[in-house]
């Protein structure tokens, strides 16, 4: 019987600084085998573990178009993650998954997109950005919409580069007020009060949100308020997943356990939460 507790091994080929307390990891799997048998979807996550430490939940950050690597990136916040920003590249960790749903791209194809993303929830994000962007002859419009408190709290900078300079991309990055720099060329403010000045239309159209909770409070207002349907506001949930697979409980919200129903979630399934969530 095949043990859904046991990671698969993965070699950390790269360690890219996103920020001064974020970090992405490029990884191989080590066994090629395993490799060619791996598939994804846009918007699952995985379990990594360091040996001996424990193991964090984190998305794919990287896109299932791009199959030769897979990427996490994380914040140090604990004992786990501390221990992750300690390793090198040609280190060990393992990886388990992937679990849960995903964006639902293929239901995405023939309409504009608008993603919008608030400091490392840029990371679920950029997942489905690149898998879209890969596929850009199957989508109409798309915009970025990302913002972060400061410019050094920015997430992927060369990317957003990149995507800027896309002539059939629309991208707006945008930094808090008193995060701004004194060469800094973007917007400044909040990411509800951007979306709202970028005005984007609903008409035809498929968001996707995720960043602080408090961020995504006061854009799911704006995006209706621009004629956004609830079915067509998508997010994505992590910050009560451990398990992965349902065992533990920690995930569970009324009758929804988010690694299994979830993550990713369309705001009217959101309002049918229990009201404390």
């Amino acid at each position: 019987m095949m043990n859904i507790y046991k990671p698969d091994l993965m070699v950390i080929k790269e360690i890219i600084p996103e920020t001064p307390d974020t970090t992405t990891f490029r990884l191989q799997f080590k066994d090629p085998a395993t490799a060619e048998r791996f598939r994804f979807r846009a918007g699952q996550f995985a379990e990594y573990s360091v040996f001996g430490e424990g193991e964090c939940t984190f998305c794919i950050a990287s896109s299932p178009t791009r199959m030769e690597y897979i990427e996490c990136s994380f914040k140090q916040y604990g004992k786990v993650t501390t221990s992750m920003n300690k390793l090198n590249v040609g280190d060990i960790i393992g990886l388990r998954g992937p679990y849960g749903n995903f964006f639902p791209v293929e239901e995405m194809r023939g309409k504009n997109v608008v993603f919008i993303a608030g400091g490392i929830g840029l990371a679920p994000v950029r997942c489905v950005i690149w898998n879209v962007l890969d596929l850009r002859d199957q989508f109409k419009d798309i915009s970025i919409i990302y913002g972060a408190r400061s410019v050094n709290d920015l997430v992927y900078k060369r990317e957003l580069e990149d995507w800027k300079s896309m002539s059939d991309v629309r991208t707006v990055v945008t930094v808090d007020p008193g995060g701004e720099t004194p060469d800094w060329t973007g917007e400044i403010g909040f990411v509800p009060t951007i979306v709202e000045k970028v005005a984007p239309s609903g008409e035809n159209t498929v968001a996707i949100v995720c960043g602080p909770p408090i961020m995504i409070k006061y854009t799911l207002p704006v995006l209706q308020k621009l004629g956004f349907t609830e079915d067509a506001i998508i997010t994505t949930l992590e910050n009560r997943m451990k398990c992965g697979c349902g065992k533990c409980g920690r995930c569970n919200i009324g009758s929804v356990y988010v690694c299994k129903d979830g993550p990713v979630f369309t705001y009217a399934q959101l309002k049918e939460l229990p009201d404390e969530f």
